[in-house]
């Protein structure tokens, strides 16, 4: 099996999983409870705080925990509406941010916000200059993802953060799920005010993950209960997949500084050969993209019917984001890209891990190659 469709979630790593089963087993008491187990358990929680707040180079205060990626954006975006909606009822976000952005920027506005889309240009980046032109006197936030999970384009947080130290009533929300240990980007420096990650990207375990909150700032909580997590998000940690995902993330940074330069090695194979296949277009741009994520469009292929045929010989791959895959809806962020619907309904996404070989990109090749030749009577005829 080569399993190329990282992006959507990876393969938790054996060290993360005998971490999870480790503390469910014998650190099983409540953080919130008062005895000897819950202070071994709050003492574990407050560890896995500090190590994933350093590894992101925050204070450990600014780091809440939750479900993951779709959580941790709702939270944001909404905690900011409600916090902040006194300043004003404007937003700005981009046509290419994933389903639990744009979703959440529609029902605030089925409550009376006014949300802005920015386009991207023909390689998927936003322009700081289109930032700039949208800001208003009543914009509360500006919502921009840093690596954009259908084709990898990375997008000028530094840049557009530099920009809004002019506006200090604007704030400024980065969903960093795609970019974690791949493409680094720190928080303060961008003047980044808050961020949400997602263990689950990262070879952790699904169901947890975490924001980033720069101090002094506040939201209005998505979930109201027992106060924990400094009544920013209330509910009985999940200790044990909060320190897999410490775990998980640390093993991360080893491997992009231990890795880095094999992965983009094998990017740049994968997307030399597959462009000298006959109709194969690249979507992925040559700058400004992301060392992980490679799409490309078959002219004439449904993606889906050449995904299956792929998985028939142990290669996986997706079409869209696994978010919007099951809709067989043309890519957002190609069509965004003035592509067309023709690369929007065809486009393949390939994601790597850093445990991917290029024995198995040479592998992927061969197979896609074989793939594409044995539908070609089917496709075309």
């Amino acid at each position: 099996m080569i399993y190329f469709d990282n992006s959507a979630t990876t393969k938790p790593k054996k060290e993360v999983l005998d971490t999870f089963y480790k503390v469910a087993e014998n650190y099983f008491g409540n953080p919130s409870s008062v005895h000897h187990l819950g202070l071994q358990a709050e003492n574990l929680l407050s560890q896995a705080r500090n190590q994933i707040a350093t590894l992101l180079k925050t204070d450990e205060q600014e780091i809440i925990f939750t479900s993951g990626g779709t959580e941790g954006n709702n939270f944001i975006i909404k905690g900011v509406a409600e916090k902040y909606r006194n300043r004003g009822h404007h937003m700005i976000t981009t046509m290419i941010e994933h389903p639990s952005v744009l979703n959440t920027c529609i029902q605030l506005e089925n409550n009376g916000f006014d949300v802005t889309y920015l386009p991207v240009d023909e390689t998927g980046r936003v322009r700081v200059e289109d930032v700039k032109r949208a800001l208003r006197k009543d914009t509360i936030l500006v919502s921009i993802m840093h690596v954009n999970n259908e084709i990898g384009s990375v997008q000028p947080i530094a840049k557009i953060g530099e920009l809004l130290k002019n506006h200090p009533k604007t704030l400024f929300h980065v969903d960093h799920v795609q970019g974690v240990t791949k493409v680094p980007l720190d928080f303060h420096e961008s003047n980044v005010d808050f961020a949400s990650i997602s263990s689950h990207k990262f070879h952790g375990l699904k169901g947890t993950g975490a924001i980033y909150i720069r101090k002094g700032l506040k939201l209005a909580p998505l979930l109201a209960g027992g106060e924990q997590e400094r009544g920013f998000r209330s509910g009985t940690e999940n200790l044990a997949g909060i320190v897999a995902m410490a775990k998980a993330l640390r093993l991360g940074m080893l491997d992009y500084e231990a890795k880095i330069d094999t992965m983009m090695d094998v990017r740049d194979f994968l997307i030399n050969e597959l462009q000298l296949i006959e109709g194969v277009t690249m979507n992925t741009p040559k700058q400004n993209t992301s060392p992980h994520i490679i799409n490309f469009s078959v002219q004439g292929f449904k993606a889906e019917v050449l995904v299956h045929e792929l998985e028939q010989h142990g290669l996986y791959v997706s079409t869209t984001s696994a978010c919007s895959s099951r809709t067989n809806e043309p890519s957002r962020t190609i069509l965004a890209m003035g592509l067309g619907e023709e690369r929007a309904t065809t486009s393949i996404r390939i994601s790597l891990s850093f445990d991917n070989t290029m024995e198995e990109a040479k592998q992927a090749v061969a197979i896609i190659k074989q793939s594409i030749k044995n539908l070609k009577p089917v496709m075309r005829g």
